[in-house]
């Protein structure tokens, strides 16, 4: 990932310096499982564990000529060790040390992604859901005017699908949280499954139950297919800030700050700037998603046709998720909300918003629905087509007259109606007892 999106906390994870570290503490674990089985002496292993050790810049170099990371890292390992060394990788295979650290990887990065999202982002969304909880504004349904609901609402869905989202990625964190140290295509031909378990459980991961010579590519599809739904929930979201910010609209906006710049050209300009990035990125996460589930197919026990593609996806992944999560929870702390906007706009439709009310009522007075859609509809043409009151306009037609009176007319126009359930609909989410 470009330095722009990356921030240090998830760089370290995927830095080769973290990898290594990794391997090197896989080959050390599998070293004191063979001693204990007798496969080892044990002043060997108290050499490995002491003497052990790499550097990246020569791990690098040796990797140019031998053409092999693992070879290239044994090789700078044995440098350090001396002739011990030759118990090191003793019985294992390349993706035992690769597949294992892929897991601790992505295991750490789920849980950096999961602390941000439940720690800052969830409790950001929740308060301001509550602080506009019963702030009335317009509905839309395909970018029209519908019914009045509550910002504070659209902020409780937003909270409820995070939750989901955390949920499921926890899932798919817990899912790929397994190591193998199986040897070549995964029959332990030349150590002990007892290896395997200590390793794993020193490292608290669990064993896989089979592998052939890599850990199978559906757990991967998962993880990165969870980290997809949860981009695509951020760029819902914003996509919602962005229409919502619309000169027309201006009902919110993402927070413009002292010394912004919008536009070189134009000085006036305030640009959603943050929540195009944010759409942006999602697209890359459904990308790498695809690549995730074309991974799952490889020839026989193991190619690695799956190996570039995760360098890439797993590490640019991540870091997006983690970048976009950081910058939606400021941009939901830091969001300018425009409650008198709202109300303007709410009222901008002259009362076309109670249509559905006048249609209902009609109908409980005996009106069949057909007719009192019809008569409702004809009223609402005109409000559309003259911009009258939609009140005025239904006290004036004497077939509406015949089942409603003007009293009862004036009596549906109640904005209350449409916010008596919010309390229930927010106890329901958990944002409140």
């Amino acid at each position: 990932m470009i330095p722009r999106y990356t921030l240090p906390a998830m760089e370290k994870i995927w830095s080769d310096e973290q990898r290594f570290s990794f391997w090197l503490e896989i080959e050390i674990l599998a070293c004191e499982a063979l001693s204990r089985l007798g496969k080892i002496p044990a002043e060997a292993v108290k050499n490995i564990r002491e003497r052990a050790a790499f550097e990246v810049e020569r791990v690098l170099e040796i990797e140019e000529e031998v053409k092999h990371d693992v070879i290239a890292f044994l090789t700078n390992v044995a440098e350090h060790v001396g002739e011990d060394a030759r118990y090191i990788h003793q019985g294992m295979t390349s993706s035992d040390l690769l597949d294992t650290t892929l897991a601790l990887q992505m295991r750490q990065a789920g849980r950096l992604i999961l602390d941000e999202l439940e720690d800052k982002v969830l409790p950001n969304v929740a308060k301001r859901a509550l602080e506009h909880k019963d702030t009335l504004m317009i509905g839309r349904s395909h970018g029209v005017h519908a019914e009045p609901i509550t910002f504070g609402l659209k902020l409780a869905l937003w909270y409820d699908e995070l939750n989901r989202g955390a949920r499921r990625f926890r899932t798919a964190v817990e899912d790929a949280s397994y190591g193998m140290v199986s040897g070549a295509v995964g029959t332990y031909a030349h150590l002990e499954p007892e290896v395997e378990v200590y390793v794993c459980e020193k490292l608290g991961l669990k064993p896989a139950n089979v592998s052939n010579q890599v850990i199978q590519r559906d757990i991967h599809a998962e993880y990165l297919a969870a980290l997809a739904v949860l981009a695509g929930s951020i760029e819902k979201f914003t996509i919602e800030i962005r229409h919502l910010q619309r000169t027309e609209v201006l009902e919110a906006e993402e927070y413009f700050s002292k010394g912004q710049k919008g536009s070189s050209a134009m000085p006036h300009k305030r640009n959603p700037i943050t929540c195009e990035r944010l759409s942006g990125m999602a697209r890359l996460i459904r990308g790498n998603c695809l690549a995730a589930l074309e991974n799952q197919a490889l020839w026989h026990e193991r190619d690695i046709s799956h190996s570039s593609v995760e360098r890439v996806i797993l590490p640019d992944s991540t870091m997006i998720v983690y970048y976009m999560l950081v910058k939606f929870g400021d941009l939901v702390k830091n969001m300018l909300v425009y409650p008198e906007r709202m109300k303007k706009n709410l009222d901008s439709l002259h009362g076309l918003i109670f249509s559905q009310r006048v249609m209902l009522a009609m109908t409980e007075k005996g009106c069949s629905r057909e007719d009192a859609y019809r008569l409702v509809q004809q009223s609402a043409m005109k409000v559309w087509s003259e911009g009258v009151g939609f009140l005025e306009t239904l006290k004036t037609d004497s077939e509406v007259a015949a089942y409603l009176d003007d009293d009862e007319l004036e009596q549906l126009f109640d904005m209350a109606v449409h916010t008596r359930h919010v309390d229930y609909i927010f106890r329901r989410v958990g944002l409140l007892s």
